[in-house]
């Protein structure tokens, strides 16, 4: 239409959305579907963090709050850098809003001009690339192999910094790959990020805490001190404390720029619910033992998917260190014919048929920057996963 921006037209709707929604449209329409694509946890969120919540809605907790957070909350948050990370912050150094996604927007619109190059290694989250365009910036992918887990190397990042690049974007555990880096791997990475100063540092530490097989977490700014001056640390509530529609998103970084965020978030949306921000108060501060049970059963389906799809005809599926996704390849299936008679010359039609015609909804790997694969979600039941992969098993032995 020609009064859209064509910023707009640069960008596209984020694919793990549309396949949620398209799953539920042919659920509603008394299909079978088994929905293998929103980023989401089954589990409730924690009873304590929940009375949290509705005590601030009896204590009248339901008005305006400063733009970027109540005090207690930034507090809250301070104390939790500082006892997982070892990162000391001031609460004028944090951010607070309405879910991660909006901590990555205003730091990205409050500081890209246009020509400026954000590294991004691919696979990515789909929202990384377009959230840059939106900004006026530039994406520049970079290729992280099966052979290497999906992660890419010092070398890659060397090659890829240019007097351009303001941002590198860090993301481990992945999504989509579930791929965590070692401290070795990020300290390689961090000792090329020394020689670039003028490189800024991204860190989206959504899944920390959902890190399995005795896989040690680490953040930049942690493992490089020198970095910590041009680092934003981004994290929040949704994944491991099952409360993604809270919508709380927070970050730590340079005052200056934490200001320029508030700036651009008293434009748009100010302030994050109020009632959220109380409930995520209790979920920094209070009892952490669910996490660990939870990833119980996290690693105990990520098994299960992964031993059940390397063990259909075509698929080849790494074993990941954390979040609560695999990104199988299906190399082996490409150039094939499914049952129903769709031909699969790439993951997007391997997607499609598989919807279509055996009621898996997955995301396929173009919409991550890396194919021909796609991505699983594992946050749902053994039964449902159980079910899923044995379709995917029957579409894959269908191919001809």
């Amino acid at each position: 239409m020609p009064f859209l921006s064509e910023t707009l037209s640069r960008v596209k709707p984020s694919p793990t959305i549309a396949v949620t929604n398209k799953a539920r449209e042919l659920k509603d329409a008394g299909k079978d579907v088994i929905g293998l694509g929103a980023g989401e946890p089954d589990f409730d969120t924690p009873a304590n963090i929940k009375a949290a919540g509705i005590r601030a809605i009896e204590e009248g907790k339901t008005k305006y709050t400063a733009v970027d957070g109540v005090p207690e909350l930034k507090a809250a948050i301070c104390a939790k850098f500082k006892r997982d990370n070892n990162l000391d912050y001031t609460p004028a150094q944090v951010s607070v809003s309405g879910g991660g996604k909006q901590v990555l927007f205003n730091a990205l619109v409050a500081t890209l001009n246009p020509g400026d190059e954000v590294i991004i290694p691919a696979p990515y989250w789909v929202s990384y690339p377009d959230m840059v365009l939106l900004a006026g910036g530039t994406p520049v992918a970079i290729e992280g192999k099966l052979e290497n887990a999906f992660k890419i190397t010092a070398e890659q990042l060397d090659a890829a910094i240019t007097p351009k690049t303001k941002w590198f974007i860090f993301n481990s555990p992945s999504n989509p790959t579930g791929a965590g880096y070692s401290k070795a791997e990020l300290k390689a990475l961090t000792e090329v990020l020394m020689k670039h100063p003028h490189v800024w540092v991204m860190s989206d530490d959504m899944y920390e805490h959902l890190a399995f097989d005795g896989f040690e977490f680490c953040t930049p700014a942690e493992i490089e001190p020198g970095l910590y001056e041009r680092t934003l640390t981004v994290n929040g509530v949704s994944k491991a404390y099952a409360m993604t529609g809270w919508r709380i998103g927070y970050a730590a970084g340079p005052v200056e720029l934490i200001a320029a965020m508030r700036k651009v978030q008293s434009q748009s949306t100010s302030n994050p619910c109020s009632i959220s921000q109380y409930a995520t108060v209790e979920a920094l501060n209070g009892p952490q033992d669910f996490i660990a049970l939870n990833n119980e059963a996290f690693v105990r389906r990520r098994n299960l998917v992964v031993e059940m799809l390397n063990a259909a005809e075509g698929i080849t599926c790494p074993t990941p260190e954390g979040a609560f996704y695999v990104y199988p390849d299906i190399s082996g299936c490409l150039g094939k014919t499914s049952a129903g008679g769709a031909k699969i010359e790439n993951d997007e039609e391997f997607a499609t048929a598989l919807l279509e015609e055996n009621g898996v909804a997955v995301v396929f790997g173009a919409a991550f920057g890396l194919s021909p694969n796609f991505r699983v979600s594992y946050a749902t039941s053994d039964e449902a996963l159980k079910e899923a992969c044995t379709r995917i098993q029957a579409f894959c032995k269908g191919l001809t």
